[in-house]
């Protein structure tokens, strides 16, 4: 007895087999084929002649319809057979389809029938049927009813022929929310049925079942409801397929649009809170981005579904900034127009180049500077996009959006390659506003292989220290002295006049102090030390000069390799600028032997009037007391002439050269009472760090000036050591061995803590004293220098000499002397045989031109004039440094 209900179409698996689903419980569905009749099979291996064009009739006929279907048998399978009524006055199926051609009575169909009214029917089908054939409808219609399938995109040719396209499509299955099979018709004769993502969006995932294991994955939250969403719409349907791409593993990525309304089934999913943008497309869709964004928003502001938990972001502040220093290519601070607010912001939604990446970290000098260039000590806007709270090591900070006259930072770094796109979790709202511009930016870079993107490493710009030692600094300060306005920037403040400064066509950096002013002294750190207002000097010259393009002229050096100059800033002189804030104080002659005292001077005097800084407590009648001590300490000099020298005793004391720096400095001990101190202690030192229970190492990190147990590299031995510099990146530190005079770097694992009173500077003072040699001066070329050097070495090294104390300079700490060598073969020296001599006789040294006060006095006159003899027959015989001739002429 034949059953009737009623249903609904959800899908047609081919031209004679529908699946129902009942109006009141999607859920319930069953599968209804057509009583007597066969269609041609949809295959994976290839379709039966005319099957996609059966199966369309159906489909077009009946999908998405509420029907009254009767059962009319049911085989012992289970599968129910019967006929299909479209509305309630017709037409019924399968006799539309079979009067069309899309159906062939099956030949053994009503054998063992004996129903009339089945009967009855079975000769109204193959009436009907025999009217088609006649008419050579449908599957009569003779051959052409091939359809070529591909089941997938087939590799590149595919996207570069449909890329940008939109082909008609239909929706064979629904996946998930977001993935779906679909048949593209690309013409009558070919077909594409590929694994589509809609573009722009992800939706939570199914319930699916685990092939390996037969185990079954629980859905995300809402993923069911996203593709029971999404079938309702679109199972079956015909459709528009907008070709944006693939993805990664080959499927295709396209945006779904439904014919009615011609709307995109992402925007509907957004909307209803059934998804989330997918960052990963953005770059493929474009602007078509933005529509999707603002469906998102939407979603979120009514908190519908996925978005159930958001948190709504207040309105981004914006303030007026000027950035003060640039940290990397995607971090500056920031600081308000009175200077009294500074932060610390990172770019939203990029990352400068990074050191742990091969390819990218070579680029962040490069891309640092660009960000100099663009941004320090200008005007910008801040827009706080969000806050990013402290972790792994990172302390909290701001992400903003960083515009300068209108053009965003950010995305001018991106586009030159000096910054990536940071990929954001999916709940992290904390991003650019302009995020899919930045993507598409960072899109355009790769393809023009823009910085990181180019491939190759740029040419790293390498700038030597010529400030390192005095020897260096004497080489290059003749050209910098003859340039004027020298174009540089300044890379660190060391203090309120002491500047480290890159000169980019030099190829060179240097430390400038400024002319004619003194700074008071900035404090440590850890906040001890420092003089009244040396702070708010070093704040004032990191505000005004650090990283700011600038330019210098250079007059001369200090003692250690310093130049002393004069620092521009947008063409206005630093050194002025402290002073007139009452941040520095005139040294008079240095002023005017650099020729600024006329501006320095003038604007000292309105700082005193302005009791600015240190002149807070300024008392007028100080300037004359400073006037009188002025006025004796000139008349004092007047009076100091050679003559004073005249008379001295000779100070004759055995010696033992131990080093020769790199400034032509010796280093010696006296021979006596500290040597034979010295050699007690050390064989003391030795087996005290010879015993393990000793090898304490330093409590952390060690301090410049700090006396300690160092571990020289030649021999393995401890020392006596005083750390004169210390790099706390690469855990080294110089140390100066204080009792022999050299130096070296040591790794801070080969230091250890001098607190044991037996070997204390107390105990035994240091046994190295820095020497100079007397009426000698050394070449300045490297070349000959150092054959001075070996020279010196060869006639000092390894043995007692005798030394005459000509001068002892207290101010320097440095003894000039002349060296005698009593143990040579020539037997004992006369008195103008000494190791000086034999320096400028080998044409390793010469006369000074300048002779200080001691050196004129009358005692030395005879000694003086045979040297400048022995000076001319070196000349003469092209020894050493005049072996191309006399340098010091002009």
């Amino acid at each position: 007895m034949s059953k009737t209900f009623f249903a609904k179409v959800k899908s047609v698996l081919s031209g004679d087999t529908l699946v129902l689903i009942n109006p009141n419980n999607p859920k319930a569905e069953r599968i209804l084929s057509l009583a007597f009749v066969d269609a041609p099979r949809l295959k994976k291996e290839g379709d039966e002649p005319f099957a996609f064009q059966s199966r369309e009739y159906l489909r077009e006929s009946a999908v998405g319809k509420q029907v009254q279907c009767t059962v009319l048998y049911t085989v012992p399978s289970g599968r129910d057979f019967g006929a299909v009524l479209l509305s309630r006055d017709g037409p019924s199926i399968p006799e539309e389809a079979v009067k069309a051609g899309w159906l062939k009575v099956r030949e053994d169909a009503g054998r063992k029938e004996e129903s009339e009214e089945i009967l009855q029917r079975l000769d109204n089908l193959r009436s009907l049927e025999s009217q088609a054939k006649s008419e050579g409808k449908g599957l009569w219609s003779g051959s052409g009813g091939v359809i070529q399938v591909q089941n997938d995109l087939g590799g590149p040719d595919f996207l570069n022929e449909w890329k940008g396209k939109t082909v008609d499509g239909i929706v064979e299955r629904v996946l998930s929310g977001d993935r779906l099979l679909v048949r593209l018709l690309l013409s009558d004769k070919k077909h594409a049925q590929v694994m589509t993502l809609i573009a722009g969006i992800r939706t939570p995932s199914t319930e699916r079942t685990i092939q390996s294991t037969g185990q079954v994955q629980p859905a995300e939250e809402y993923g069911n409801e996203a593709r029971a969403f999404v079938e309702e719409r679109m199972l079956q349907r015909r459709v528009k397929v907008d070709v944006v791409g693939a993805s990664s593993q080959g499927q295709l990525v396209a945006s779904i649009i439904h014919p009615i309304g011609n709307r995109n089934i992402a925007e509907f999913l957004l909307q209803e809170g059934l998804a989330r943008c997918n960052d990963f497309h953005s770059t493929m869709l474009g602007e078509k981005m933005a529509a999707l964004r603002a469906a998102e928003k939407s979603a979120q502001g009514k908190k519908l579904r996925l978005h159930q938990h958001h948190v709504a972001k207040g309105d981004a502040s914006q303030s007026d900034m000027i950035v003060s220093k640039v940290i990397s290519a995607d971090t500056v601070i920031v600081r308000n127009k009175a200077g009294t607010v500074e932060k610390r912001i990172n770019f939203s939604s990029i990352r400068g180049p990074r050191t742990n990446e091969p390819s990218e970290a070579p680029y962040r000098d490069e891309a640092k500077e660009f960000l100099r260039k663009k941004t320090i000590a200008k005007p910008v806007k801040v827009t706080v996009d969000g806050h990013k709270p402290a972790s792994d090591g990172f302390e909290a900070r701001d992400v903003a959006t960083v515009t300068e006259k209108g053009k965003n930072i950010g995305l001018l770094l991106v586009e030159e390659g000096y910054a990536t796109v940071i990929r954001h979790r999916k709940d992290d709202t904390d991003r650019a506003p302009n995020y899919d511009e930045l993507l598409a930016a960072q899109e355009k870079a790769k393809e023009e292989k823009k910085g990181i993107w180019s491939g190759k490493p740029p040419k790293i710009k390498q700038f030597v220290d010529v400030s390192e030692s005095l020897q260096k600094a004497k080489m290059q300060l003749a050209g910098l002295q003859r340039q004027k306005k020298v174009p540089g920037i300044v890379d660190f403040v060391k203090s309120g006049s002491r500047f480290t400064v890159l000169v980019p066509r030099e190829g060179i950096k240097l430390t400038l102090v400024l002319a004619g002013i003194r700074a008071p002294r900035a404090p440590r750190n850890t906040g001890e030390g420092g003089e009244p207002f040396g702070q708010e000097a070093l704040d004032l010259a990191n505000r005004r000069c650090s990283q700011r393009d600038c330019e210098l002229d250079v007059h001369d050096l200090d003692k250690v390799g310093g130049f002393i100059g004069d620092l521009y800033i947008n063409r206005e002189s630093f050194a002025k600028m402290l002073v007139e804030e009452g941040l520095a104080s005139v040294h008079t002659y240095s002023a005017e032997k650099s020729g600024n005292a006329s501006e320095l001077l003038p604007a000292e005097k309105r700082a005193k009037e302005a009791r600015k800084g240190v002149w807070k407590d300024w008392d007028p009648s100080q300037d004359e007391e400073v006037e009188e001590a002025a006025a004796s300490a000139a008349s004092a000099k007047e009076t100091e002439s050679p003559e004073a020298y005249e008379n001295k005793p000779k100070d004759y004391r055995d010696v033992v050269i131990t080093d020769m720096d790199g400034n032509g400095r010796l280093k010696l001990q006296e021979i006596g009472q500290g040597t034979a101190a010295l050699t007690t202690l050390m064989n003391e030192f030795k087996k005290f760090h010879l015993d393990s229970k000793n090898a304490k190492p330093l409590g952390g990190a060690p301090k410049a000036g700090d006396v300690v147990a160092a571990k020289y590299s030649a021999d393995g031995q401890w020392y006596r050591g005083r750390i004169r510099s210390n790099d706390r990146t690469a855990k080294v530190a110089e140390v100066v061995f204080i009792d022999y005079g050299n130096a070296e770097k040591i790794a801070w694992a080969d230091l250890r803590p001098l607190d044991q009173p037996q070997f204390s500077t107390q105990k035994l003072k240091a046994q190295a004293v820095d020497a100079s040699l007397s009426f000698v001066q050394l070449p300045t070329a490297p070349e000959y220098f150092q054959e001075a050097q070996e020279f010196i070495a060869s006639r000092t090294g390894d043995r007692e000499l005798v030394a005459s104390f000509d001068y002892v300079d207290s101010k320097e700490n440095v003894s000039y002397i002349t060296l005698y060598d009593y143990n040579s073969q020539g037997g004992k020296p006369g008195p103008s045989d000494s190791i000086n001599k034999a320096v400028i006789a080998s044409g390793h040294g010469m006369v000074p031109k300048k002779l200080k006060a001691w050196e004129r006095s009358g005692q030395h006159a005879a000694y003086l004039k045979h040297l400048r003899e022995v000076e001319a027959q070196a000349k003469e015989d092209r020894l050493g440094m005049w072996e191309y001739g006399d340098i010091t002429e002009d």
